[in-house]
């Protein structure tokens, strides 16, 4: 291995792709500071933005997924997924990497699999417990699969699989003796039990749905909740009952401070992302999953029952929230016996070093 090792990291999409991929990054920083990472995404996501801001430079793949609903919307897909091929190609001649890192996303197929026609060793870093088609197909020669979930010999060659858990951004986990901090922040009582709603930062509807539907009976058990709508719902949740419903309601667009909000609730009522589910872990609070029925292969499910199966969160499906998801998060505040045991179980499920054992990985696949 030279002095100066060069890696490409692939991928994005989503929040739940990009951050692991930026920790990873930084762990790579860390560990040996004069190695060069060049990241690849797809034009036009959000990795584009969010990378650069990281402090990374990134070049862009012409590449997009397959719509569901619409054989228009496909027909120039293959031209896409070529195009792409080739300019990964270019990239890694141009760029000579030692190695490349895949974290899912759609740029993660093409410039993988150009590695592999290249000969360039490439670790894949699968954050569900169920693994999606391009990575099945792309880890059949990967050197090394880096994994959060156990039974994923199911996918992958069981020999070159790690678990390492999910990388997680760690000033967001960084909550111990934040309680009051984060109650000032929000304005809230730190005393009152606090339930902490968040869909994420475009938010989900069908959380938004059951508290708005249920705020009543919240607010006569006098509990509080921090409720994180997203930019999609935001404006009309505003509008139907006003910023100032009630003194224990706070509604939020988004949530700057995650740490402070994960500090000062006593539950959080969450879709099932392995990213977020990987920071739970670390957040040792007890946890209600909603999964998200709009994710490729079902994979939210999957990541939920891989909690529940260790009596680590509980699980309501999203056709059955609206109805149950209130009743049954006011019952569980009120079992201290269940949110203890819940909140121990999903703790050992914590990987705190995740971005740091890949990193190593990475740099020990560099001849």
């Amino acid at each position: 291995m030279n002095n100066f090792p060069k890696i490409i990291i692939s991928g994005g999409g989503t929040g739940g792709h990009i951050f692991p991929a930026v920790a990873i990054a930084n762990a790579l920083k860390a560990v040996s500071p004069q190695c060069e990472i060049l990241f690849v995404g797809a034009e036009g996501r959000m990795e584009m933005e969010k990378v650069p801001a990281a402090g990374y430079k990134i070049v862009g793949l012409n590449i997009s997924g397959i719509q569901r609903g619409s054989i228009f919307k496909n027909l120039g897909l293959p031209f896409k997924v070529i195009g792409s091929v080739r300019k990964a190609m270019k990239l890694i001649a141009d760029f000579k990497p030692d190695a490349v890192v895949g974290v899912g996303g759609y740029a993660s197929g093409p410039l993988l699999y150009a590695a592999s026609l290249k000969n360039i060793p490439y670790l894949i870093q699968e954050q569900n417990s169920y693994a999606g088609i391009t990575n099945k197909l792309l880890g059949k020669k990967a050197a090394k699969i880096c994994v959060a979930f156990d039974g994923m010999e199911a996918f992958f060659p069981a020999d070159r699989i790690l678990k390492t858990g999910n990388p997680v951004r760690k000033n967001i986990v960084n909550i111990d003796g934040r309680r009051y901090a984060g109650a000032e922040l929000l304005k809230l009582d730190p005393l009152k039990k606090t339930i902490l709603v968040t869909g994420g930062s475009l938010g989900a509807g069908t959380l938004n749905k059951s508290i708005e539907k249920h705020l009543a009976e919240i607010i006569a058990q006098d509990v509080q909740v921090i409720w994180q709508t997203g930019k999609f719902y935001y404006k009309g949740i505003v509008e139907r009952i006003g910023l100032d419903y009630h003194p224990n309601v706070r509604i939020l667009e988004f949530l700057n401070q995650m740490d402070l909000a994960y500090a000062a609730s006593d539950l959080i009522i969450s879709r099932a992302g392995a990213g977020t589910i990987a920071e739970l872990c670390l957040i040792k609070k007890p946890v209600i999953l909603v999964p998200s029925p709009n994710v490729a292969e079902d994979h939210q499910t999957k990541n939920a029952l891989a909690l529940v199966k260790e009596n680590a969160a509980i699980l309501i499906a999203d056709t059955a929230a609206e109805d149950t998801l209130v009743s049954q998060a006011l019952d569980l505040l009120n079992d201290k016996e269940k949110s203890a045991l819940l909140s121990e179980n999903i703790g050992k499920m914590a990987f705190a070093n995740a971005d740091e054992v890949i990193a190593k990985e990475v740099l020990k696949l560099i001849k």
